[in-house]
């Protein structure tokens, strides 16, 4: 009896015959013998995956596989980001809600930054002291690559650092090390402006008088700087994403910063954000993210990287990292400016409010010195005259012009170009973001000539009579 029943096809019952088979007497029974047995069709009919789709965990946790291999991706990219930033949020109060994501996008683009042609400059600065930029930097060891955390280390050691290998440095209390205009400390200087661009190097002569010789030092690697605002050199402000930290109130909590506790609790936030990072690397080191409107230029050079991670976490981070990057680039409302900047963003309300073209200097400096938040009146220890105000403009391609105002020939500046100058609706269109409504004219509407030919004298310049308290 059991030897008929092995000779037998496991569906119909028949003897096999000359079947190869040892279960079916034909093709069509084993096909059917398997399709009963089977749950159903494959949901995804059988298709290869979508490369386009986020990573997701499985819907059924694979736990007879064992523990995941070191480095393995146990989370889809949006999650791993979002473990992130609830850790950084845990420890610091931020003045909105747009600092959180950066600093996440920021470490993050650490555990990849040999992929990227850029590097971006993190800023954090602030009023006064005790208002958290510490704090950050101190929670940023734990999540990001091969931290490096330093108060005054000399421009040497940190070159040393930094040509040793991958390294993210994190600097405290830098405006110590520079002086209040920015100035100072040039071979640091030097270092953290050409280090945010990946293959960079600097020259230095090492080695005694007998025996010296030049040697290129690698300067590439993320930086973090914090300190007192207004201490930062404008060469590193614009390769940089400034955070601008400020106390918090009596109202507002954060959880305790316990060393050893947040080492076990971060471990795992990082590691994962490593391996993520690592299996996106090649991908996102080759992204050409959409920019928001408005962001161009070394702005768009500066957030490139923290867009292209957003785009591969998907979910909100791409709407999240877009919206936080028009804030600090387009709306960020303390940004510090230049002089030259600052002149030029005063002349145009200035003549937006008179809604002209032409005016002559004496009523601009009049204007510019009754502006409560501006520098004109206490200018490098003086009132703005009108040698510094054509002095300034004409770094711009902006000159005094004569033309007629009430019926007598002035000296002012125009809005429209003339054939020894640019005008100031052209420094206004490349050095200021764009106004909807700009006043300032490219044209001519009076149809007035003004020409270089009518020689009038410029009156001598004094100084502004000081007030006598």
């Amino acid at each position: 009896m059991t030897d008929d029943f092995d000779h037998i096809c496991q569906q119909c019952a028949r003897p096999l015959g000359a079947s190869p088979s040892d279960d079916f007497c034909s093709e069509t029974c084993e096909t059917a013998w398997r399709a009963a047995r089977t749950e159903g069709s494959p949901i995804d009919g059988g298709h290869r995956p979508d490369a386009d789709l986020p990573e997701q965990r499985p819907a059924v946790p694979l736990t007879f596989l064992g523990e995941p291999p070191e480095g393995a991706v146990v989370k889809a990219g949006h999650e791993v980001l979002d473990d992130v930033a609830a850790f950084v949020a845990r420890f610091n109060v931020f003045p909105d809600e747009h600092c959180v994501p950066v600093l996440t996008l920021w470490y993050a683009h650490t555990h990849a930054a040999e992929r990227f042609y850029i590097t971006p400059r993190l800023i954090l600065d602030s009023p006064e002291p005790g208002s958290g930029k510490t704090r950050v930097l101190e929670v940023a060891a734990h999540l990001v690559a091969a931290p490096e955390m330093t108060v005054s280390a000399t421009p040497a050691a940190l070159f040393r650092l930094v040509s040793q290998g991958p390294v993210t440095i994190l600097f405290d209390e830098v405006d110590a090390i520079f002086r209040a205009d920015g100035a100072g400390n040039e071979d640091l200087r030097a270092l953290l402006n050409a280090g945010y661009k990946n293959g960079a190097s600097v020259a230095r002569c090492v080695g005694d008088a007998k025996a010296m010789k030049v040697q290129r030092f690698p300067v590439f690697a993320p930086a973090a700087l914090a300190g007192i605002a207004g201490g930062m050199p404008d060469t590193i402000t614009t390769r940089a994403i400034t955070v601008h930290m400020r106390k918090r109130r009596n109202d507002q909590q954060v959880q305790p910063y316990r060393y050893r506790t947040v080492v076990r609790e971060s471990r795992p936030v990082r590691d994962a954000l490593a391996a993520w990072v690592k299996s996106v690397a090649d991908t996102v080191g080759v992204a050409e993210p959409d920019m928001p409107e408005g962001v161009t230029d070394r702005s768009a050079e500066v957030w490139e990287p923290l867009l292209a991670l957003a785009d591969a976490a998907g979910d909100h981070w791409p709407h999240t990292a877009r919206a936080a990057c028009t804030h600090f680039v387009l709306n960020g409302g303390s940004q510090v400016r230049s002089h030259g900047v600052q002149l030029l963003a005063d002349l145009r309300d200035i003549y937006g409010r008179h809604g002209a073209d032409r005016l002559p200097t004496t009523l601009l400096l009049g204007e510019l010195r009754e502006l409560d938040e501006s520098p004109w009146c206490d200018l490098d220890g003086r009132m703005l005259d009108a040698r510094r105000m054509a002095k300034e403009l004409s770094r711009y391609g902006v000159r005094v012009v004569p033309f007629k105002h009430d019926g007598t020939t002035v000296k002012g500046y125009t809005t429209y170009a003339t054939d020894r100058q640019v005008g100031l609706a052209d420094a206004w269109s490349r050095y200021l973001p764009a106004e909807i409504g700009n006043p300032g004219n490219c044209g001519n509407p009076a149809a007035q000539p003004v020409t270089d030919a009518a020689p009038v004298t410029e009156p001598p310049v004094t100084a502004a009579p000081r007030e006598v308290a």
